[in-house]
């Protein structure tokens, strides 16, 4: 089983990547259904996507309706492919109804510090 750890190195903090930055605002009576359902959704991503380097989800601790995610592929076809994904589907027809907004900012990482 492949992790995150194993998936970006030290030696690799000057390849250029693909980011996703994206902010949910999750209505307040789905949130623990939300967290859950964006973490398995990150870690089915990170051991099934080869193209998928990073996935890393944060929660405001101000405001726990919040949630904040960074993820890192190899090129555009590695988001295109994860966003044609059966578990990113399913995860966004899951969710749908417990989203209030959405953001979604696509950045290019040109230089990046070590990762895990």
């Amino acid at each position: 089983m492949k992790t995150q750890s194993n998936k970006i190195h030290p030696d690799t903090h000057d390849i250029m990547l693909e980011a996703l930055i994206v902010q949910f605002h999750i209505k307040p009576e789905f949130v623990e259904q939300f967290e859950s359902a964006i973490k398995q959704n990150a870690v089915t991503s990170l051991n099934e996507e080869p193209g998928c380097k990073f996935f890393d989800v944060c929660r405001d601790p101000a405001d726990p309706t919040v949630f904040f995610l960074y993820e890192l592929y190899d090129n555009q076809e590695a988001i295109q492919a994860h966003m044609r994904s059966r578990h990113f589907l399913e995860f966004s027809e899951q969710t749908k109804d417990w989203v209030a907004q959405k953001t979604v900012h696509a950045m290019r990482r040109s230089v990046g510090g070590m990762l895990p």
